[in-house]
């Protein structure tokens, strides 16, 4: 990929989980696509958050070393939701709070809901 192409880091797919007490807590985003590529926060928004930069950083790492940078496995799916306004606004304020894109956010809070309810049928087994 050349220093010319623009790439979009909201076309790398991320996983989110929680930490445990042993691992330090808190939530760790993984790029599974980017080697290594990792971080964590104390909140799911501010893992995602510290995942972008994270995934900045390793873009830039492959393209200084002049080594191939993977390209994303999965391509994003979309879909479009319409909102009430005051439901939209209070997204995009808490996205901006973040320092994250609204479609991050909101990708953070559905990974963040299926994690949870994930967990929960693991320990009910």
């Amino acid at each position: 990929m050349s220093a010319k192409t623009k790439l979009n880091p909201d076309s790398y797919q991320f996983t989110v989980r929680p930490l445990s007490k042993e691992e330090g807590g808190g939530y760790l985003v993984e790029y599974p696509d980017v080697p290594g590529c990792m971080s964590d926060g104390e909140t799911v928004e501010e893992a995602i958050a510290n995942g972008r930069e994270a995934l900045r950083d390793c873009i830039d790492v492959f393209r200084e070393s002049g080594w191939k940078l993977p390209k994303p496995s999965i391509e994003a799916a979309q879909w479009r939701q319409r909102l009430s306004r005051t439901l939209y606004l209070k997204l995009r304020k808490q996205a901006e709070d973040e320092g994250v894109s609204i479609n991050s956010y909101v990708a953070a809070i559905i990974a963040e809901a299926i994690g949870s309810k994930q967990n929960r049928l693991e320990k009910a087994r």
